[in-house]
């Protein structure tokens, strides 16, 4: 019996469990387990199985407690690291941003760099040719002799003369320059520069020998051909002559009475109306239009022979008067003292030459400057010697 009371639960100990289930402090459910129910007798035996089992609800309370306590501080750490983590990786980031922030800005130091050495370098490279400009002018002084400076300007002067002649075709103004470069050095009074006034008598005498063109001329007679254009009379229309008719004569004879009846009648005809046969083309007269037109070609033709005397194209010149003359003969008044001036001068205009053969060289202008080469090289030298010396 005393084993079954130990071992099952009394409906006190129930209401004793519920009762501590019902309160949240300990010493309190303590105190109401060890109390008597109300119209029962106390039990000492039942006192301690109730005891053991309150104590095991607060140990597992407590472990609960533990539990709860830890599962949240493992929680809040596991927040806490996620939250370092995050920072480390945004940290890292921001570390590459200022890394490649550095790079950038050591790559644009570099290159600042750089082009402040190529600066220096191309101010350096240039302060040198000024140095070594100022040498050579400084030597020039020193070894300059007192009428150099008239083989300098006859030089300028060849060299005019040469552009004259290529650019220009004007060997007159050309054949000047070299006579005058020739008394520049005629001046100097040295032998050495003979073989320079040998050749270029050769190119005075070449100069004078080509033929002259008086281009000026010949575009003035063409302008004046040009003006003269509205002004020549048109021919009337050409008809082909008409067929030769014999004339019919009255003859004494009665027996050609209806012949001579027939005489008399057709010449009395003849007062009123005429009748001729005509074999060929008839060229009528030329309407306001054409003859615009026509004066307009005559004119672009010997505008084309005017270009053609500057730029020398003989061919071209002759073709297009050629085609003007053949046009005015065409269609303008022959007869007209005008229309035969203008087709003359055409005809002498058009066996005038416009080209010419000219030197492909000047013998002294190689000649004058490799003399000038050679008095320059021996000034330098002393110059060198005084700063190298050996």
């Amino acid at each position: 019996m005393t084993d079954k009371k130990t071992n099952n639960e009394t409906p006190a100990d129930n209401n004793q469990s519920a009762a501590s289930k019902a309160t949240d402090k300990p010493g309190q459910s303590s105190a109401k387990a060890q109390a008597p129910a109300a119209g029962s007798a106390p039990k000492k035996p039942a006192a301690q199985p109730a005891e053991k089992k309150s104590g095991s609800k607060t140990g597992a309370i407590a472990i609960a407690l533990v539990i709860a306590l830890g599962a949240g501080l493992y929680y809040h750490g596991h927040q806490q690291t996620q939250t370092q983590n995050a920072q480390m990786a945004a940290l890292k980031q921001q570390l590459a941003g200022m890394q490649s922030q550095l790079e950038a800005a050591k790559q644009d130091t570099l290159n600042q760099v750089e082009k402040s050495l190529q600066r220096t370098d191309v101010s350096l490279s240039q302060q040198e040719k000024s140095i070594s400009g100022l040498q050579l002018a400084l030597a020039e002084m020193k070894g300059r002799r007192p009428n150099d400076w008239l083989l300098a300007e006859a030089d300028y002067l060849v060299k005019m003369a040469g552009r004259k002649l290529w650019l220009e075709h004007d060997t007159a103004s050309a054949s000047i320059l070299l006579e005058s470069a020739d008394h520049r050095i005629a001046e100097l009074n040295d032998p050495s520069l003979t073989p320079i006034r040998e050749a270029m008598h050769s190119d005075i005498t070449a100069l004078k020998a080509v033929a002259r063109i008086d281009r000026d001329g010949l575009v003035l007679r063409l302008t004046s051909l040009q003006e003269a254009v509205p002004g020549l009379p048109l021919a009337n229309a050409i008809m082909p002559e008409a067929e030769p008719v014999e004339e019919a004569t009255v003859t004494t004879s009665v027996n050609d009475w209806q012949e001579n009846l027939m005489t008399s009648l057709k010449k009395f005809s003849e007062h009123f109306v005429t009748y001729r046969t005509r074999d060929g083309n008839v060229l009528p007269l030329l309407s306001p239009k054409q003859h615009f037109y026509l004066q307009e070609n005559i004119k672009s033709k010997l505008e084309t022979a005017i270009k053609a005397v500057y730029r020398e194209q003989g061919e071209l010149y002759t073709k297009s008067l050629t085609m003007a003359k053949e046009w005015a003969e065409q269609f303008y008044d022959m007869e007209d003292p005008a229309t035969q001036s203008f087709i003359q001068t055409l005809d002498k205009l058009s066996k005038e030459s416009i080209q010419t053969s000219y030197p492909a060289k000047l013998k002294s202008q190689p000649l004058i400057t490799d003399a000038i080469s050679e008095r320059i090289r021996q000034q330098v030298k002393p110059l060198s010697t005084e700063e190298n010396p050996a």
